[in-house]
């Protein structure tokens, strides 16, 4: 998962309490000992004394938050003008990105279409700062789906020369199993599959379905028989319905769930991935970022809507992750999510959406998540407790004064 190597003499985290994201509850100050990338063991303060020392002086450690919807290579809110932009110039900023990300305290983030192997790679061998980056290489879509960027007056579809689009036409089943074999080929840790309209693409409307169920089942089975997994983005109920019904692991976004799309969720043990600030900043800012105008008017209650959808999730006991969507320079605005959050769900809840319930989405459960021995030394250590108030983690360049990823200390301000 990480092939930086961590050897060398321990790192002793004193004075540090730790926020525990499954009980809520919040220790007496302890030392927390991060030897070879792993959390080695936790005891009393003091009682360490090889190695390392930084004193804490009763900051509060969390696990390293979890975006699991990112896109790290949309280097613009226009996606159809990223494959006319220079490989490598989406790759520097995208790079940049990722440094931003892990530096707000996001230590692991899931790309929902674009990144690629190239970029999971580099970050991994720390050619660059950044979170762990799990990819799905480009998203599939039916012709005329989410993720075909074509206008209306187009008919060739772009390929872009050496960087992956953010979609991949298919068509029926045949085509549906080839794309998703391809996708796995280039190593994707999961595959994403578009089963709705939505905000950027331009000759869709958000509420429409996409794909038939014949051809969701398709790309399952071969996530599936690869050990690997679907996620689905859709809006409607009609969708988000038909996917969990298939065996969509997660669905993206979901403001337009229904009563049905709850018990789906249960019954299937299924995970929703709201996305509420993306659609906030793209109606203060989206067109300042490149959001064609005709995609700008779709977004006009889309952030209500999935407002009332995360409460009724809340409160109807589904797995709720945490993910963000930002586009281009919006990306900055990825902590903010945790307010929106806050004005429907418990500090708790939002907290649990972006280390536990993160981790056990994206089958890490037991690696990240938790701050517990034996896990990756992902930890953050923030001023203030955000049970207290979660605008202590919107707020990272204040509050987040330590950021160590897997025993690396890369942010120090304690």
């Amino acid at each position: 998962m990480d092939r930086r190597k961590h050897l060398g003499p321990p790192t002793h985290l004193d004075n540090a309490q730790i926020l525990d994201p499954v009980s809520g509850a919040i220790s007496e100050p302890v030392t927390i000992t991060v030897a070879d990338g792993l959390i080695a063991e936790i005891q009393d303060r003091g009682s360490a004394t090889d190695g390392r020392h930084l004193d804490l002086a009763g900051l509060v450690v969390m696990p390293g938050l979890i975006d699991c919807h990112v896109h790290v290579t949309a280097s613009s809110a226009d996606e159809a003008a990223i494959t006319d932009t220079s490989p490598s110039y989406v790759t520097a900023l995208a790079a940049k990105s990722m440094h931003d990300m892990l530096m707000r305290g996001f230590t692991t983030v899931r790309d929902a279409a674009g990144a690629d192997y190239g970029l999971s790679l580099a970050v991994a061998e720390g050619l660059f700062l950044g979170p762990r980056l799990l990819f799905g290489g480009p998203g599939l879509t039916q012709t005329g789906g989410h993720a075909d960027h074509r206008g209306p007056g187009q008919i060739v579809v772009p390929h872009a020369s050496s960087f992956p689009s953010h979609g991949l036409v298919c068509d029926g089943e045949v085509e549906a199993r080839r794309a998703a074999r391809d996708v796995l080929r280039r190593g994707a840790d999961h595959i994403k599959i578009m089963l709705s309209g939505g905000v950027a693409s331009p000759t869709d409307r958000v509420e429409s379905t996409q794909f038939s169920a014949s051809e969701i089942r398709a790309v399952v089975e071969e996530a599936n028989a690869a050990g690997r997994y679907v996620l689905g983005h859709a809006y409607p109920a009609a969708a988000i319905n038909r996917g969990l019904e298939a065996g969509v692991r997660s669905i993206e976004h979901g403001n337009l769930l229904d009563e049905t799309s709850l018990d789906l969720f249960i019954r299937m043990n299924a995970f929703l991935v709201p996305t509420l600030i993306t659609y906030r900043a793209l109606a203060e800012e989206g067109e300042r970022w490149g959001l064609p105008a005709r995609s700008a008017a779709k977004v006009t209650d889309l952030l209500e809507r999935g407002l009332e959808a995360l409460r009724r999730a809340d409160e109807g006991g589904v797995q709720v992750a945490f993910g963000t969507d930002l586009l281009g320079g919006m990306q900055r605005r990825q902590s903010e999510e945790f307010v929106l959050r806050g004005t429907v769900q418990s500090p708790l809840s939002v907290i649990r959406s972006a280390t536990i319930t993160g981790a056990k989405l994206l089958r890490l459960d037991g690696v990240i998540g938790e701050v517990k021995p034996g896990y990756a030394a992902d930890l953050i250590a923030v001023d203030g407790n955000p049970l207290d108030g979660l605008e202590i983690l919107a707020e990272p360049e204040k509050s987040v004064r330590l950021v160590m990823q897997s025993g690396d200390v890369v942010r120090n301000n304690v």
